[in-house]
């Protein structure tokens, strides 16, 4: 499905904002990424799924000092499933305080709202091993 330029634009937008929102520790801001209804699957982090904004933010919370105190994404590829959604692969880079860095995978889904794309599904998948762990060489 060809997704407009400007759904493209604003798609990336929103998950450029994730950090910048993430970082400030706003969660009355969480509403301009995520649906009411979203599942933030977290589970290989040792969260499992998360259900809703609010678990979110009480996820980050519970996390405490071993958050990231930056949120970097990079690599946005976009793919439309229809009009109104669509399929998001991004790398994320966390900073963390003592200086250590690391990296993940999020795969969202993005639907269309009367106030712009919100992400309803996120997973997360953390970066453990390099060339995703294989070790077979191309045929």
């Amino acid at each position: 499905m060809a997704l407009k330029e400007q759904d493209r634009i604003d798609i990336t937008n929103l998950i450029n904002l994730h950090g910048h929102l993430v970082d400030a520790g706003d969660p009355g801001r969480l509403d301009e990424l995520f649906t009411a209804d979203v599942i933030y699957d977290y589970s290989d982090m040792g969260f499992g799924e998360l259900h809703g904004r609010k678990a979110i933010w009480e996820a980050a919370l519970a996390l405490g000092d071993a958050n990231p105190v930056g949120h970097h994404v990079t690599n946005i590829v976009i793919t439309g499933i229809d009009d109104d959604s669509a399929r998001v692969r991004s790398k994320g880079i966390g900073i963390h305080a003592d200086g250590t860095a690391a990296s993940v995978v999020y795969d969202d889904i993005v639907i269309r709202h009367p106030d712009g794309w919100k992400i309803s599904r996120r997973t997360t998948t953390a970066r453990r091993a390099v060339h995703g762990g294989r070790e077979n060489s191309p045929q």
